[in-house]
């Protein structure tokens, strides 16, 4: 889901990840971040399939959309069980509903801070709804805009509000917190998948 000005996600695989292995890695790791915008993760090889049942979400995305950079690829036979997976995207939707309440709260009203929190779980929410649209068997590309035409469509709700929600943070808002709902209320029938 790349753009310009967006971050660059790398992913660093280690056999082990000892301090002296992390620290010599320090300058680099930090001149690409201030330099490139270059975001890491410092995995090790052997927790990839061990973490694979908590983080399902994750591990499929990039399994699916990464690039090998240097060295073998440890994502390539990682096995992503479908009911971790749906069990995962119901706690991601879910806390984003939780909290987004407690952020309306917090805004006391305030049209700014409504709009930054609509504009933030909107993309917080994008790769556990993408993530139920596969698993419900809707294809849908990974860019923001997509994965909320591509919900909406297959949810009921007109989701045009959440990519203008700077013109009108209140139809955001609404359009959100019904997104969740139906998304929810789906990811939460599929108890069955295997």
């Amino acid at each position: 889901g790349w753009r310009e000005g967006s971050d660059v996600d790398v992913v660093i695989v280690l056999r082990a990840a000892s301090r002296e292995a992390l620290e010599r890695s320090a300058n680099a790791l930090q001149g690409a971040r201030w330099a490139s915008r270059i975001e890491a993760m410092i995995l090790v090889e052997d927790e990839i399939p061990r973490a694979a049942d908590v983080f399902p979400v994750f591990y499929d995305e990039i399994k699916q959309h990464h690039e090998v950079l240097h060295g073998s690829d440890p994502f390539a036979a990682l096995k992503i069980e479908k009911h971790h997976l749906r069990l995962r995207i119901e706690q991601e939707l879910r806390e984003a509903q939780i909290r987004m309440r407690r952020a309306v709260v917090d805004a006391q009203g305030n049209r700014d801070a409504l709009r930054g929190l609509v504009a933030r779980k909107t993309k917080q929410v994008r790769s556990p709804l993408r993530a139920l649209l596969e698993l419900a068997g809707v294809s849908a590309e990974p860019d923001l805009a997509a994965v909320l035409r591509k919900a909406g469509e297959t949810f009921g709700v007109d989701s045009a509000a959440l990519l203008k929600v700077d013109e009108d943070p209140n139809a955001a808002h609404a359009a959100l917190v019904l997104l969740l709902d139906k998304a929810i209320t789906k990811v939460d029938a599929m108890e069955d998948v295997p």
